[in-house]
């Protein structure tokens, strides 16, 4: 016997974040996040998201024992702004049972016929900043810090539910050589738009540097993504909400800006140490390993995960992607990195994909979002 339920009590909430620990217990592939960071992430007291967003998280139960998960989350801004009459679904995790995938998925869609929604469309968070996309290709690589893994099977059940795909993403692991045998075209190609367009590289060693330009990144990823299928635009308290989230673990030397003469940033690249390692020993916990394993990714490692890169649209197509490679490329040199993982890219995103053509790479994942009408 399968039985839904909505969550509402602290324990069921804990019980939901900790699911996937069971699910995947042991299993060499799997990423654990932080505990305490997804109960704060989902708790509306706490992440400002609900501002303009509402939420409903379920648990299945098989013959007495939790059997997977699933949220159902409605982005207001989406529905009002952009005419997208879509009931989210995210944090999906569920045993090799399609019937209690059939269960969590006929419970979003309540959610969502209770709200007038048309459409579901999952895995998702909240907004493009969380983590999105079901695992389709890359089963035997681990996941990064804002990723998700999952079984091959999850695919499977989606398959046999008669959902779609929609969104498709793709992420690719590029070889970094040294900055003399890095492409040449890169090279020359990157000094030749800095003077041609007479743009400046803006370089940080403190986070107080940072923050003036916090701003004017999220104001710049708005520009860069507005015409993507899943973009949604991020309202200010998020913004500060992931500043103060994620923040704490970017060192500033992994931030890179490009201005113009008045000093106007017309692109950014955030990067991170991999946290891969770190978290799989820290198994959840910030305390009392954990901060000690994240605190040593930061300074010692020979891996580095893209998180975002924001180029204005009139300089999509100017060379400003070889400037920051270059950059880029001097400061892993520098670090010591010599692999670097692009977190998802939806696959029609071609101005950042046709850069790794010039670097030895290869496609090593791919993920997508499946829908179905309510």
């Amino acid at each position: 016997m399968i039985e839904i339920v909505a969550i509402s009590s602290p324990a069921e909430y804990k019980a939901f974040v900790e699911f996937p620990f069971s699910l995947y217990h042991n299993h060499p592939y799997w990423v654990p996040p932080i505990k305490v960071e997804e109960l704060e992430t989902i708790n509306k007291d706490i992440n400002p998201v609900f501002n303009n967003a509402e939420a409903r998280f379920f648990l299945a139960y098989k013959d007495g024992k939790i059997a997977g998960r699933i949220a159902a989350m409605i982005n207001w801004i989406e529905v009002e702004k952009l005419q997208k009459q879509k009931v989210r679904f995210g944090w999906f995790d569920v045993i090799d049972d399609v019937a209690v995938t059939e269960a969590l998925i006929e419970a979003v869609k309540a959610f969502g016929k209770e709200h007038k929604m048309t459409f579901i469309e999952g895995p998702v968070g909240f907004s493009n900043l969380d983590k999105a996309g079901l695992l389709v290709e890359g089963f035997d690589e681990m996941n990064t810090m804002i990723t998700n893994y999952n079984f091959p099977y999850y695919e499977t059940h989606m398959n046999a539910l008669k959902m779609e795909k929609l969104a498709q993403w793709v992420e690719y692991e590029i070889k970094i050589s040294s900055f003399e045998d890095s492409p040449e075209k890169v090279r020359r190609f990157g000094q030749l738009m800095l003077d041609r367009y007479k743009l400046k590289v803006l370089h940080f060693t403190k986070t107080k540097q940072i923050i003036p330009y916090v701003e004017q990144m999220f104001v710049l990823l708005e520009e860069t993504y507005n015409k993507l299928q899943t973009f949604v635009p991020v309202q200010d308290y998020q913004i500060k909400h992931y500043k103060e989230k994620y923040f704490q673990y970017i060192h500033p030397e992994f931030i890179k800006c490009v201005a113009d003469e008045n000093g106007k940033l017309v692109a950014f690249v955030i990067i991170m140490p991999s946290f891969t390692k770190a978290l799989k020993k820290a198994n959840g916990k910030m305390f009392p390993w954990g901060i000690f394993h994240i605190l040593k990714a930061q300074y010692f490692n020979n891996r580095a995960s893209f998180y975002l890169i924001g180029v204005h649209p009139d300089y999509q197509n100017k060379g400003v992607t070889a400037i920051i490679f270059n950059e880029i490329q001097k400061l892993f040199n520098k670090k010591g990195i010599t692999i670097v993982e692009t977190n998802p890219e939806l696959e029609e995103n071609d101005s950042i994909q046709n850069m790794w053509k010039n670097y030895e790479h290869r496609l090593h994942k791919k993920r997508a979002t499946f829908t179905t009408t309510l």
